[in-house]
């Protein structure tokens, strides 16, 4: 799987996986060439044009620490939660800096993908004139994005809705003034529904009313100040939720999640189970207190649609003028040719792929950043960069074809099964396979910030290749940017629970 210098690597999407995809690919002796149906890069990040999901106004749901790369920091002075603007900003000045715009392809749509006989890609595309191009490419990386296609589901009658506002998803949300003074009914109860639902509820519309087959837990942005995903994601509970039974795992996210947040039911809103990865969790620092108060009412699962009424699954109905869909995005790779098609076998959530990453029958093809997550995504998205370029290039020895056939075995048996992956254990898988995890005994002084800080891109710099001389300063300022952690020694219980963990 060993790289021959100068290689040429289509790179297809220049959102936040390609880009960082490219970087690492260039660093490491390829050259990187990126292909994107847009005039610039950003993905969905490129606010305001068509097919962006993000709205004019939208602020990140992860911390400026965690919504970045280790090799550029947000300037200072960045809120705490940049806008969608600042993020598209941010991507721009990182292709820039990273120097991986010189070849690349805007308003290049690529329209399929497909093995050829002397194990090369044909890469096929079309050119802002529609003219189609076939070209012979070494190497080829998938990083399209996850959150392309808006899923509106099948229910009766909601194609046959009269109210005035119509049906939408969120994907086509341009900010809350067209809903001011409406009964609006947001469907779904992800972090993009709750987050639409408390904006709407906040800025003028009438009403709100929230339909979830499964209401979640909901979890606060800011716990005492502090970014949640600091406090939840951390190496510590990678290593628990490794070592110690599911069942524990949940009660311990339970009792942390009702301690910092409180549990719906304080606040009327129903929750779908105890088990909060029964129930699922999602993110808000609004909308529980808006239940609260009478602002937001949740619903069950919208079931039918009769002109402007909404009758739910308990047979209870309101009158609506506007249908708002937060009910995710369908898997979609349209430019998978017969071969790579069959091999991937794509459905609506998953492909099937080794670690999320490689296809034993697919040699010199990667995919960045196509799973479903919870948590900040720019972290894994660039520990999976750097292994695909690791083990291309040979710096780190790659799986054996019978260990990533044992792990394509592993992925096809969980068909069916929920496919959202978790922020903390992404990393612990990609840093591991990458070589970055961080040895905690090689950094005295850096114990807590490894084991209970966030996990930031600034943390898989310490060690390993690509270490960066300053990541350990950096590091402690990720950590106490928010007063989140103090950097005295662990204690000698946190010692010794860590041992166990580590031992399992």
């Amino acid at each position: 799987m060993t790289a021959r210098a100068g290689e040429v690597v289509a790179v297809i999407g220049a959102g936040p996986a390609g880009l960082v995809a490219a970087r690492y690919l260039a660093s490491e002796g390829f050259r990187p060439v990126l292909f994107d149906a847009a005039d610039r890069v950003g993905g969905q990040w490129r606010v305001g044009d068509g097919d962006s999901g993000v709205w004019p106004g939208m602020r990140t749901n992860t911390s400026r620490i965690t919504t970045a790369f280790s090799d550029l920091a947000h300037p200072a002075g960045t809120a705490a939660y940049p806008t969608g603007d600042e993020i598209g900003a941010y991507l721009q000045r990182f292709a820039a800096s990273a120097g991986i715009l010189a070849d690349a392809r805007f308003g290049c749509e690529v329209t399929e993908i497909e093995p050829l006989p002397d194990g090369q890609w044909g890469v096929t595309w079309r050119d802002a004139h529609t003219a189609l191009h076939r070209e012979p490419f070494a190497r080829v990386v998938v990083a399209s994005g996850r959150y392309r296609r808006p899923f509106t589901p099948a229910i009766e009658g909601l194609r046959s809705f009269t109210g005035s506002g119509g049906v939408s998803h969120v994907a086509a949300n341009r900010g809350p003034l067209r809903f001011q003074g409406q009964r609006v009914l947001v469907a779904g109860h992800s972090i993009s529904a709750v987050e639409v639902a408390s904006e709407l509820a906040l800025k003028g519309a009438a009403r709100v009313v929230v339909s979830s087959r499964r209401h979640r837990y909901v979890l606060q942005k800011l716990i005492a100040g502090v970014p949640i995903e600091h406090r939840v994601y951390t190496r510590y509970a990678a290593l628990a939720a490794r070592a110690l039974p599911t069942a524990v795992v949940a009660d311990t996210f339970r009792d942390f999640i009702v301690r910092s947040c409180g549990h719906p039911t304080q606040f009327g809103a129903p929750c779908h189970a105890e088990n909060p990865y029964e129930a699922g969790f999602t993110q808000n620092q609004y909308y529980l207190p808006l239940v609260a108060e009478g602002r937001i009412h949740p619903r069950p699962w919208l079931v039918q649609v009769d002109g402007t009424r909404a009758t739910f699954a308990d047979g209870s109905h309101e009158d609506v003028d506007t249908i708002v869909c937060g009910t995710g995005y369908t898997l979609d790779l349209p430019f998978l040719g017969p071969a790579a098609r069959a091999a991937l076998a794509p459905d609506a959530h998953q492909v099937d792929l080794y670690d999320l990453t490689f296809h034993p029958d697919l040699p010199n093809l990667a995919v960045v950043g196509m799973f479903e997550q919870s948590g900040p995504y720019f972290t894994p998205l660039e520990l999976q960069a750097r292994w695909v370029a690791y083990t291309w290039s040979g710096r780190v020895a790659g799986p054996s074809i019978e260990v990533i056939r044992e792990g394509l075995a592993a992925c096809r048996a969980r068909r069916g099964q929920p496919q959202v992956q978790r922020m903390h254990l992404v990393c612990d898988l990609f840093a591991g396979h990458a070589g970055v995890e961080p040895d905690v005994a090689r950094w005295p002084g850096l114990e807590r910030a490894l084991l209970f800080g966030v996990q930031s891109p600034a943390r898989f710099r310490l060690q390993g290749p690509d270490a960066l001389a300053d990541a350990a300063a950096q590091l402690r300022a990720d950590v106490s940017a928010f007063g989140a952690l103090d950097q005295a020694a662990l204690t000698e219980a946190e010692s010794a629970q860590l041992r166990r963990l580590s031992a399992v």
